[in-house]
């Protein structure tokens, strides 16, 4: 697209709040990295390609935990189940050691941490990653994968909260 094009400002607080009338999958991104266990919240997760396979996130330029699973060159995502509301705050927010109270395991394939609890969880090394506003896609080539729970729902987030919506 041609940089000369006038596009209208859209309000932060307005698109979120539209945005946010699609539910989306609650999981939790970690990777191993030589200071430790590193992992993050992350709302965007998606299925990208069968052949070969391959996965994406959106991890914002803001943080902290980024920068050091993405120099580990592997990924792990947790797909968290709907009783693990939880640990999604604790990877959510700024605290130092995420880990310290959340039972995990190193992965097979890379050694990611995989979460205790989790419904799934997608091994990957990663693919690549593009720079897209205020963050970036790291698309991930799937090594490794797995249901661990099949007697629960997933994680969803709705209109700002976690559940899901009511259905009339």
């Amino acid at each position: 697209m041609s940089d000369d094009v006038q596009y209208p400002e859209i309000e932060s607080a307005h698109f979120r709040r539209v945005l946010g009338h699609l539910p989306t999958g609650v999981t939790v991104v970690t990777g191993m990295t030589p200071d430790g266990p590193m992992g993050l919240a992350v709302g965007s997760f998606v299925s990208i390609s069968l052949e070969p396979p391959l996965v994406g996130f959106f991890p914002t330029n803001s943080s902290s935990s980024w920068p050091g699973i993405k120099a580990s060159g592997s990924f792990c995502v947790n797909i968290l189940a709907a009783d693990q509301e939880d640990v999604c705050r604790i990877f959510a927010s700024k605290g130092e050691d995420k880990f310290a109270s959340v039972e995990w395991s190193p992965s097979p394939e890379t050694g990611s941490p995989l979460l205790a609890g989790a419904q799934s969880w997608v091994d990957c090394r990663i693919h690549s990653v593009t720079e897209a506003g205020d963050h970036d896609l790291c698309m991930g080539r799937v090594v490794q994968l797995e249901v661990a729970r099949e007697d629960t729902l997933p994680l969803i987030f709705f209109k700002g909260g976690y559940g899901y919506p009511a259905v009339d």
